[in-house]
């Protein structure tokens, strides 16, 4: 995990354990999180709201079955990050973001094996949730750098990665590599613009 954060720009680091108790994800968090923290990297757990004072983490992530919005700000408190997946629904994303919400995820855009679920947006949401407001948006789902640059250009903040940087057949640091330079160049392509007729 160190080789992957210091080989290019990482914003944030969760710890997704969807299988483990409590226990195993506190070891967990002991661990990893001063890795990322160290580097100046978010670092913030999956479901585990309870846990993340506890930990030391700096926010958590949420899905439609974890638990609502307000209940995980009250356990994280004001000061840390909670992020809300949204599928492939706006008006989830536009409650949540009245509600409070840091960031706002959308996805899954492609198949993915570790997202299964949650409805498969199109791109266009992206844009469409970049022009109507000011709360990020994570797209996630089967991302790797041959195919984000069309979620990049059509707004999405970040992007939520895990089998491209760890299944990457020469290591996690050259995926992310790859990333910072696929991203990079989708924000330095050109935005076509339709001529009017």
């Amino acid at each position: 995990m160190a080789a992957a954060l210091d080989s290019g720009d990482v914003a944030c680091v969760q710890l997704r354990l969807k299988e483990v108790d409590d226990d195993a994800m506190r070891h967990a968090a002991e661990l990893l999180g001063p890795v990322a923290q160290d580097r100046d990297v978010a670092f913030l757990l999956n479901d585990r709201a309870h846990l993340v004072a506890e930990t030391g983490a700096d926010g958590v992530h949420i899905g439609a079955d974890d638990m609502p919005y307000k209940q995980a700000r009250k356990w994280v408190g004001e000061d840390r990050t909670v992020g809300v997946s949204c599928y492939d629904s706006v008006d989830r994303a536009m409650r949540a973001a009245e509600q409070g919400a840091d960031y706002v995820a959308f996805g899954t855009f492609f198949p993915s094996k570790t997202k299964e679920s949650g409805g498969r947006p199109e791109i266009g949401l992206l844009e469409g949730w970049s022009m109507a407001s000011t709360v990020p948006c994570v797209a996630i789902g089967g991302i790797t750098p041959e195919n984000c640059g069309p979620l990049v250009r059509a707004g999405a903040d970040f992007l939520a990665v895990v089998n491209a940087v760890w299944d990457h057949p020469d290591g996690p640091a050259a995926a992310v590599k790859a990333f910072n330079v696929a991203v990079e160049k989708a924000l330095e392509a050109p935005i076509a613009i339709p001529h009017p007729s």
